[in-house]
């Protein structure tokens, strides 16, 4: 009788420890990190730009830009202002694109080494090389240096004029090209401000 007694007292025990060795083992499953985890670490991919405020006194986003600052009228840059960058912010570059070209998106404008603490360019700023001090005006798809406005063949096209905070310095001259400069200000951007216009030929 006692040697039952015995037994069943053994077998409780195992089975608890056992018990136990399962639970533990539950609770290392759970909180252990998987395959997954590394997708909750901090990227190592710089965060979103942080958004800039970009106008022109001579249209607004989304409307039709002028003749003026056409190649049907004056062809001079439009006077565009921003607000303030992000500290941080090293240098600031200036580009305006087509994204509706028929050969894909052309470059009108590409303007880069602009100091952070610029807040405008006044009208007719470019082609004249009024830009401020120490800027440089690269290339553009018609082959020149400086602005080139809106001159769609046909239709109506957009015209996307962005400006860059750059924790960095863009070095260059004026025959760097858009898609050079987009290289340049690759992990380097801190804000992007934006502005839209329209253009279709009279």
């Amino acid at each position: 009788m006692l040697r039952m007694i015995f037994l069943c007292l053994l077998a409780g025990t195992l089975c608890s420890c056992n018990a136990d060795k399962g639970a533990g083992a539950s609770s290392s499953g759970a909180t252990s990190p998987g395959k997954g985890a590394s997708s909750l670490e901090p990227s190592s991919q710089k965060m979103t730009p942080a958004p800039m405020t970009l106008r022109s006194s001579a249209f607004g986003n989304g409307d039709s830009i002028p003749e003026k600052y056409t190649c049907t009228g004056a062809d001079i840059s439009p006077p565009l202002s921003w607000s303030a960058p992000p500290g941080g912010a090293v240098s600031l570059a200036l580009i305006v694109q087509d994204p509706d070209a028929p050969g894909g998106t052309f470059t009108h404008w590409v303007l880069f080494a602009l100091n952070p603490s610029t807040r405008m360019l006044f009208e007719g700023a470019s082609p004249s090389g009024a830009v401020p001090k120490g800027a440089v005006e690269g290339t553009n798809d018609f082959g020149k240096t400086g602005y080139g406005g809106p001159c769609p063949p046909s239709g109506t096209h957009r015209y996307f004029f962005r400006v860059y905070a750059l924790d960095a310095a863009v070095t260059g001259g004026q025959s760097l090209i858009g898609k050079q400069l987009f290289k340049a200000m690759q992990g380097h951007v801190l804000a992007v401000g934006e502005l839209m216009g329209r253009y279709r030929k009279p």
